[in-house]
C-alpha cells in the first residue's frame, strides 16, 4: 500500500534551522520521493518503508531540539505525480 505523507517541523528554539536541514537531509538520503516547499516537505512510498523512516528519522529529529513539534498528513495513496487540472 502507497502513502503520501506531508510533515512540517517545527523546532521551538532560538537556532531553529540546523535541525529542520538534517531532517530532510535525511529523509532525501532514504531513496523515497521527496518533495520540498517552504512551508512542508512530503515523502511519497509503501506505507512501511515510509513509517519505518520517519519512526527513526523523528525521533533523531527530536534529540537534536529542546523543544519542538511535528505536524504529519497521512494520505492512503500516491499523490507525487499530482498536478492541479484548474
Amino acid at each position: 500500500m502507497n502513502i503520501s505523507v506531508e510533515l512540517t517541523l517545527s523546532p521551538l528554539q532560538d537556532d531553529f534551522e540546523p535541525p529542520i536541514i538534517h531532517f530532510i537531509k535525511k529523509l532525501r538520503e532514504s531513496g523515497l520521493t521527496v518533495l520540498e516547499n517552504p512551508l512542508a516537505t512530503q515523502v511519497y512510498g509503501d506505507y512501511d518503508q515510509v513509517m519505518t523512516l520517519l519512526q527513526t528519522e523523528i525521533k533523531e529529529a527530536f534529540e537534536l531540539m529542546d523543544k519542538g513539534l511535528l505536524y504529519m498528513k497521512i494520505v492512503k495513496s500516491d499523490r507525487s505525480d499530482y498536478a492541479p487540472h484548474f
